[in-house]
């Protein structure tokens, strides 16, 4: 490795390297009662399009994915993830961070950091913290991958450097943004290398 200090790529997990929404929609298909086909996969944030109200509502569905159909265990990962943070990890001068948000319904901690921990390890995602937290600017990355609107926002108030990780919830904000695992680890590696 080399003599500089390790950068720090603060990574987020829900919608950036697992597919979220791929991995509910069918959940939520069940959960409704209707056919997967009429769930839309262009969501905004809270799923408003699939009429979550009916049946309770979100934390209602989120609970239900969580501890009875394990959701973070079963989540597909986003096409290409996992082989680009090992590719990006394997430069040795990056440090990767998972930064997520998991544990915002309580009472049910424990199996979303035991589901967690093991859809990491399965899909061979390297990282060397794993922080489940709200303020993500609070963890000292050098850099962010980020999907939500309103943390991408509050990131870039802060002062951080953030890529928008595309999806159907953030296509108003302006780059950097990437719409590949292709194009994060373009954009990463020309941010680490352009570091001072």
């Amino acid at each position: 490795m080399a003599d500089r200090e390790q950068f720090v790529l603060g990574v987020d997990l829900d919608g950036v390297v697992a597919d979220f929404v791929g991995g509910l929609r069918p959940i939520a298909a069940e959960w409704l009662g209707v056919g997967i086909s009429q769930l839309t996969d262009e969501v905004s944030y809270g799923f408003r399009e699939w009429g979550l109200e009916a049946c309770g509502g979100y934390e209602a569905l989120h609970r239900f994915a969580v501890k009875h159909r394990e959701l973070f265990r079963r989540l597909p990962p986003m096409p290409g993830a996992p082989p680009a943070l090992r590719r990006i990890s394997a430069r040795g001068d990056v440090r990767i961070r998972i930064i997520t948000h998991r544990l915002y319904i309580p009472w049910f901690h424990q199996e979303a950091v035991e589901q967690t921990v093991e859809w990491l390890e399965r899909h061979g995602i390297p990282y060397w913290d794993l922080c489940f937290m709200r303020d993500k600017g609070a963890v000292g990355a050098d850099l962010y991958l980020e999907d939500s609107p309103a943390n991408i926002g509050a990131l870039r108030r802060g002062g951080h450097h953030t890529i928008v990780v595309s999806n159907s919830t953030n296509r108003q904000l302006p780059g950097p943004r990437a719409d590949s695992w292709a194009e994060i680890e373009t954009l990463v590696g020309s941010h680490i290398d352009g570091r001072s």
